[in-house]
């Protein structure tokens, strides 16, 4: 299984942010441990750089990214994802570019906090419980 992770969730691990801390880390650790291929947006990666850097300094930041990189693989962004993201049609262009990402790495799932930021993409959109639940299910 292959998924997207919306950087949302991300930071509810990096900053331990409740009441989403738990299902966010177990979504982390599932793909630390092999259990699933996850992956980060490009883009998501310079906006997690400017947030992080808003509550640590630049060299602790750093840190946290190389730390997300350690358990994450990154979609890239390109010139066929930003065209992608513009033909969806979406009013938030950076939700357009996290689903058109997660279309062009064939992942399984795009997963959020905020599912009704990304209705009617080409990728299946859940919940952190929600995937917690997929990945837990009996496989046939």
């Amino acid at each position: 299984m292959k998924a997207l992770v919306d950087l949302n969730i991300i930071l509810d691990v990096l900053g331990r942010r409740e009441p989403h801390y738990g299902a966010s880390a177990e979504v982390w650790e599932a793909i630390e441990v092999g259990d699933v291929e996850g992956l980060i947006a490009a883009h998501s990666m310079t906006t997690a750089h400017y947030l992080i850097t808003r509550h640590l300094d630049d060299k602790r930041a750093k840190i946290a990214l190389l730390d997300i990189l350690k358990v994450f693989s990154v979609a890239g962004v390109d010139q066929d994802v930003i065209q992608d993201a513009v033909g969806l049609g979406w009013s938030d262009f950076e939700d357009a570019v996290q689903m058109a990402a997660a279309a062009r790495a064939g992942v399984d799932y795009l997963i959020t906090r905020n599912p009704k930021d990304f209705k009617d993409g080409p990728i299946d959109v859940v919940q952190p419980g929600e995937f917690l639940a997929l990945l837990r299910a009996p496989h046939e």
